[in-house]
């Protein structure tokens, strides 16, 4: 019979825990037990020290000709408040953030309609041209699965061409919950959870680094979020490209998920996602509590849940504040030291593929 205390001897030991395990975590009350287990394999991992990065987001546009159902941010070219930023005011902004100190800039957007291909490898070229030390992180696995078809090229093809011109590495979006029944009322205009790990396969075949993630706390159940997260250890199994795991809390305003009685995870069921993913994902080096959709404190917490990353900077992020994140646009280099700090643990900054920068 599964107990914490055999799951516990089990992780102390080393040994990989089952789908059925992780479901008991989830179901445990005790809160406080679940996170000190999390937090030792953390210790035992990446002792005391919690990463951050100095980073911008640039969402160059809003339009899109996905509508999910959990989305604040997409538009229809006529809507109100559809934009598309030019590449003057896309490098702007690369050059304000170089100025800040910023040594990776994040950029996703809307799939947009009328686009061609040569755009996004001009997007990349003219950051690059900024500085060749920003990093460019840019393109869910949805985004570069799109660029493969405006583009007309295999998804090798396509990675070869942005890598050419400047592409760094990928973040994680996308992933949603990548088991079938739960997408398809999620986002069904969306790839599938198969090609979406098919795309980051190739991604990381291609010698690029990527992230993953998980959005939670809306209609799946917890066996949907242990399902999401053994398909990811699978796949890291075989590739080993995959960064970090990063657990977005579900936003419920202005969206058509935001009337369900289940509106986004609370501060309980966001730490002990954290954990049980810390403990469940044995291959993955480091969990990031995304502070701009969690909240600023819950991250903070966090830190004592098995969490090791508290993403970057930031500066302007504009996918979970119109679905109604209510955390600040951006947080200085001390507002994060000092987080950090506070909790008991040593701040470092890395750059994107968690090379050490500075230790506080």
């Amino acid at each position: 019979m599964t107990s914490l205390s055999a799951i516990t001897d089990k992780v102390k030991a080393g040994e990989r825990i089952t789908g059925e395990e992780a479901l008991f975590l989830f179901e445990c009350r005790d809160l406080i037990a679940v996170g000190e287990l999390a937090a030792a394999v953390n210790r035992r991992r990446n002792g005391d020290r919690v990463f951050f990065n100095v980073n911008r987001h640039i969402n160059h546009t809003n339009i899109c000709v996905n509508r999910c159902a959990f989305c604040a941010f997409s538009r229809t070219p006529d809507e109100q408040g559809a934009y598309l930023y030019d590449l003057e005011e896309i490098r702007n902004r690369a050059v304000e953030a170089y100025a800040q100190g910023a040594t990776e800039i994040h950029i996703v957007g809307g799939l947009h309609p009328d686009l061609p291909f040569e755009f996004y490898l001009e997007m990349l070229r003219t950051v690059k041209g900024v500085s060749p030390y920003l990093h460019v992180k840019a393109f869910t696995a949805v985004e570069i699965d799109y660029l493969a078809r405006i583009a007309g090229l295999s998804l090798a093809e396509t990675l070869r061409e942005l890598k050419g011109a400047g592409l760094g590495s990928l973040p994680g979006g996308g992933a949603e919950i990548l088991g079938e029944a739960v997408r398809q009322k999620l986002c069904p205009e969306k790839i599938s959870g198969e090609r979406w790990l098919a795309v980051m396969e190739e991604v990381h075949r291609a010698g690029l680094k990527s992230n993953a993630t998980m959005l939670f706390g809306h209609i799946e159940s917890y066996a949907d979020r242990i399902d999401h997260m053994r398909r990811l250890r699978e796949l890291q199994d075989r590739t080993g490209g995959f960064q970090v795991f990063i657990p977005l809390a579900f936003q419920k305003e202005n969206n058509p998920l935001g009337h369900l009685k289940r509106p986004g995870p609370g501060g309980v069921d966001a730490l002990k996602t954290l954990a049980v993913a810390r403990i469940y994902l044995d291959n993955f080096a480091n969990i990031k509590a995304y502070w701009v959709m969690l909240g600023v404190k819950i991250a903070q917490t966090a830190l004592a849940f098995g969490v090791n990353d508290l993403d970057g900077t930031v500066v302007e992020e504009r996918i979970g504040h119109d679905a109604g994140a209510a955390s600040p646009q951006t947080m200085g280099r001390d507002e994060i030291t000092s987080l950090i700090r506070k909790a008991g643990r040593v701040p470092v900054e890395r750059d994107t593929l968690y090379n050490e920068l500075r230790v506080y």
